[in-house]
């Protein structure tokens, strides 16, 4: 018999930097598939959530950001999903903030990218629902800013 996994937790903060009506997500590669994240990673200890957001941005697109507000926590806890085989050890938590970026929006080219990360893409909010964002109970939130401020809150144990 195997012996039981116990999980650790990560918290995370992601951000969903908007400007002229587009969110700015990372491509990649991940799992053969094509795909979007938000940018955003670990938090390191002693370090506001706020801050890990600002480094994270800033070190995956170059930009400099401001934090406005948090939008929603998500929780990713691997037991639970798809994968569980693999990532029954998997706990995270992720704050997701919404920002406005303070440097030049066009000079993107962070220095220390995601290893699944292919480039960095400004998208229309209204075309995010039609995107293979991951997670994909990111879609309709993010899309809603478009129209006015979304629901802020807890999004659950999402895949």
């Amino acid at each position: 018999m195997a012996d039981p996994v116990t999980p650790t937790i990560r918290t995370c903060a992601k951000a969903v930097v908007v400007h002229d009506g587009h969110v700015l997500l990372q491509r990649a590669d991940w799992e053969g598939q094509d795909c979007y994240f938000l940018p955003g990673g670990g938090q390191h200890p002693g370090e506001p959530l706020d801050e890990t957001a600002r480094r994270e941005v800033h070190e995956e697109t170059g930009l400099t950001i401001t934090v406005e507000k948090m939008l929603w926590l998500r929780e990713y806890i691997g037991a639970h999903h798809e994968h569980a085989d693999t990532e029954a050890g998997t706990h995270r938590i992720e704050a997701i903030f919404h920002c406005i970026p303070e440097s030049d929006p066009t000079r993107l080219g962070g220095h220390a990218h995601d290893d699944a990360q292919t480039g960095l893409e400004w998208v229309e909010l209204e075309k995010v629902p039609g995107l293979n964002l991951l997670p994909h109970a990111l879609r309709q939130p993010i899309a809603a800013l478009a129209t006015g401020q979304p629901s802020p809150g807890y999004l659950g144990d999402v895949d």
